[in-house]
């Protein structure tokens, strides 16, 4: 199987490994692992980077390639569908969700922001739109309530590289797959989160302040006010107790450890940043206790 490959470069190897011959990969991050062993592997001529082509170009050299499949992994930018059009079988990419739920560029942390007990990986038809085209296989997974969208991500890797090979493999031998349409009716839709929705609300509930502050962890993270200084949290649970009296918003300390009220409850703070800088609970709580137990957020 003759493949043109945009992405991450650990996929692209593993195809290899599996006998496929990569005649092109353009990769989406310079930094990205296993680079320098793909560079080895296929030569410098067959590696390059998202931008290095034009779409025109890009697409002059795919003609020539003339290759049986595009396969897409972690790809983050739309694939011309003239492109696509150039591949004898079409074009295939893993999206990190079941679609049609949560399409779009940040599944993981639509995921836990929204209370879901399972995820997993899905292969699909690359269509015109995003994450749109037919279903060829998926397979699930359990969303651990302790999991923050990192730790989601990582748990999905080796689901998405083993369904991509899997589905890859049974193209190569032949295998009718037809593919399921998307059911448009189960369709949503996982924007990035902007400045908005990483401000904490401590008006809100505990439960889902929790969630939010999980699905942001670590980047672009959850966000409050703490006298003054903005502060990420990284990590928060259920407080066990806490004054009543307190407002939400309001924190104080509670055996060395910030403790700050909600609307039906009140969280710990046990890690986070400031200016890029680690803070553990002790130093959450020093911030809280220079505030003097002032409204937050």
């Amino acid at each position: 199987m003759l493949i043109a490959f945009f992405g991450l470069p650990l996929a692209a190897l593993l195809l290899a490994r599996d006998g496929h011959q990569v005649g092109l990969a353009v990769l989406c991050r310079p930094d990205a692992v296993g680079r320098r062993r793909l560079v080895r592997l296929l030569g410098s001529a067959r590696v390059c980077q998202k931008g290095d082509l034009a779409e025109d170009a890009l697409a002059a050299r795919i003609a020539e390639l003339r290759p049986d499949l595009i396969v897409s992994w972690f790809w983050t930018a739309r694939l011309p569908r003239r492109v696509i059009g150039l591949a004898r079988l079409g074009g295939i990419g893993a999206h990190p969700s079941l679609l049609p739920r949560h399409r779009g560029p940040d599944p993981y942390f639509a995921a836990i922001d929204q209370g879901d007990r399972e995820t997993g990986v899905t292969i699909h038809r690359i269509d015109a739109e995003y994450d749109t085209g037919a279903i060829l296989d998926q397979r699930r997974l359990p969303i651990d309530p302790r999991w923050s969208a990192w730790q989601l991500a990582r748990r999905l890797d080796r689901p998405s590289l083993a369904l991509l090979r899997d589905v890859v493999g049974r193209l190569a031998r032949g295998e009718p797959l037809p593919g399921a349409p998307q059911d448009e009716r189960f369709a949503t839709w996982a924007a990035e989160p902007d400045a908005d929705a990483c401000e904490i609300r401590w008006s809100s509930d505990t439960e889902p302040l929790l969630r939010r502050i999980r699905a942001l962890c670590p980047a672009p993270g959850a966000f409050t006010d703490i006298g003054g200084e903005i502060v990420t949290i990284l990590t928060a649970r259920a407080a066990p107790t806490y004054p009543r009296a307190l407002a939400p918003g309001e924190a104080t300390v509670i055996d060395g450890v910030a403790v700050v009220r909600t609307a039906d409850h009140a969280v710990e703070l046990l890690a986070g940043e400031r200016d890029g800088q680690p803070l553990d609970r002790a130093a959450l709580a020093s911030l809280v206790a220079r505030a003097r137990e002032k409204v937050i957020g």
